[in-house]
Order: structure tokens, then C-alpha cells, then sequence
């Protein structure tokens, strides 16, 4: 197994889950990485993954992971209210988000002192897997943007195509195949939000700087799958679902 030096601390709980995960994933999948050289060589940065299947957190920070960046997820509660599940992430100090409530925001502040301290913080922007019926971005949620304003940190948007083949969306098992699953994944350049971040943080600021991160996340997945999105980005509350949780009848939170 190769030794991977990090960038800061990382909670041995962490260290043992990616041993444990990092063989599996080389395993099940092969990469495609473009845009590596997006990445921040030093000093805390937010990134900002398209969501398309339970399984894609796994790619792209096995890919960070390996370059010494372990990154610190900002991960709904359900997850730290599971017994084991639970456990590990809070050993392996990730942030804990009460999706859809008046606490949500409290998330920012160990999210804030985590990029200070030179770490890289993972938002999913929209919030929850895509209900676009084609897999594109949908309509995004204020967390990233906040974060980034508050803080001044680099966002990098991250656009993966290939995990829904592993694990479709809520699916609860992996698909087999005869051949690692081709999963790609491409790192764009900083969003600018240069002219935001040394202004007042205003809802109208965090309405235009969320914005740009999902149209540059929806930029670099055109890119990937060879498509234009569509012009107007899917809102689940508009078509009656719910904005985050599995929205199919009797789905969990």
C-alpha cells in the first residue's frame, strides 16, 4: 500500500476507513482525472462536487486523498445519527449538517476554522443526489457560496461522470461487472468570486455567488459528457418534491 503524506493532521479513524475503502474503489473502478492542476498546492479550499450517486464521494477524494489532501465533508446528520456510521465520522471529525433547518448554519463556523487551518472542505451544492430526470446539476442550495464568502476560500467545482453505474441513485448495492467501471472526474478552475468575497455578505452576494458555483460545476460535467445542460436548472420544489432525502414514495431522509 502506498504511504500517502498529508497536507495537515489527519484523525487516525480517517487514515483506517481510506485503507479499508482505497483498495475496494481500485478494485470496482478505473479514473479519468483531468484539471488536477486546479487543485491549490497549500492552504484551505472548498470543492464542490455534482451529485449523481451515494458512491461518488469515494472517487474524487481517493484521487485528492492520494495527492496528501484528506478532505473534511460537510455530511447530513442522518449519517452521524447512525450507530457505526455515526461513530467513525465524528472520529474522523467531518461536519455535521442539519439539512432543511434553523441550525443548518451552525455547520459554517468548524467548516470556517477547518479551511483556516489549511484543510479542504467538500460541499455538495446541491444539497442532496440530482433530481434532474438526466443527471444534471439542479438548482443549488446557499451552503457553498456561504462558506466561500465567509471564509474567502477557493472553491474548485468538481464535475464526476460514472459512479451512477457503480451505485444508481439510492440504490443499496453495487452493480458487478466482468470490468472496472470507467469513472470520470475533472477539477475546474476557481469560480471568481473575487468581487463578492471583499464585499458585505448579503443574501443577494450568496444568491449570485451560488449561482456561478453550480454553473461552473455545470460547466465542467458539459464538458465530460460531451452535452450542453439544460438552459434552466431543475428545481425539485417546483415539480412538488422535496429538496433533500430520497423523494420516491416511502424513501428515507
Amino acid at each position: 500500500m502506498t504511504l500517502v503524506v498529508h497536507r495537515t493532521p489527519t484523525p487516525v479513524a480517517y487514515q483506517v476507513v481510506a485503507a479499508v475503502l482505497r483498495p475496494v474503489m481500485r478494485g470496482l473502478t478505473r479514473y479519468e482525472v483531468t484539471g488536477l492542476e486546479h487543485v491549490p498546492e497549500s492552504g484551505g479550499f472548498i470543492v464542490t462536487p455534482n451529485h449523481v450517486s451515494h458512491a461518488d464521494p469515494f472517487p474524487w477524494a481517493h484521487v485528492l486523498y492520494n495527492r496528501g489532501v484528506a478532505p473534511v465533508f460537510l455530511a447530513k446528520s442522518t449519517l452521524f445519527d447512525a450507530p457505526v456510521v455515526g461513530t467513525i465520522m465524528r472520529h474522523a471529525k467531518q461536519v455535521r449538517v442539519d439539512r432543511e433547518s434553523p441550525t443548518a448554519a451552525q455547520a459554517l463556523a468548524p467548516a470556517v476554522r477547518a479551511l483556516a487551518a489549511g484543510e479542504c472542505v467538500a460541499v455538495y451544492p446541491e444539497g442532496s443526489l440530482t433530481r434532474d430526470p438526466d443527471l444534471w446539476p439542479m438548482r443549488g442550495k446557499s451552503g457553498a457560496a456561504r462558506l466561500a464568502l465567509q471564509s474567502g476560500a477557493p472553491v474548485i467545482p468538481i464535475a464526476q461522470w460514472g459512479p451512477q453505474d457503480l451505485l444508481p441513485r439510492y440504490a443499496k448495492v453495487p452493480r458487478i461487472s466482468r470490468h472496472r467501471w470507467r469513472i470520470r472526474i475533472r477539477f475546474g478552475p476557481p469560480v471568481d468570486l473575487a468581487d463578492l468575497q471583499a464585499a458585505p455578505v448579503t443574501s443577494t452576494a450568496v444568491a449570485t455567488a451560488t449561482d456561478r458555483i453550480m454553473a461552473a460545476v455545470t460547466h465542467e460535467l458539459e464538458q465530460l459528457r460531451g452535452e450542453q445542460a439544460p438552459t434552466e436548472r431543475f428545481d425539485p420544489r417546483a415539480h412538488g418534491l422535496r429538496p433533500t432525502g430520497d423523494y420516491r414514495p416511502g424513501g428515507s431522509s
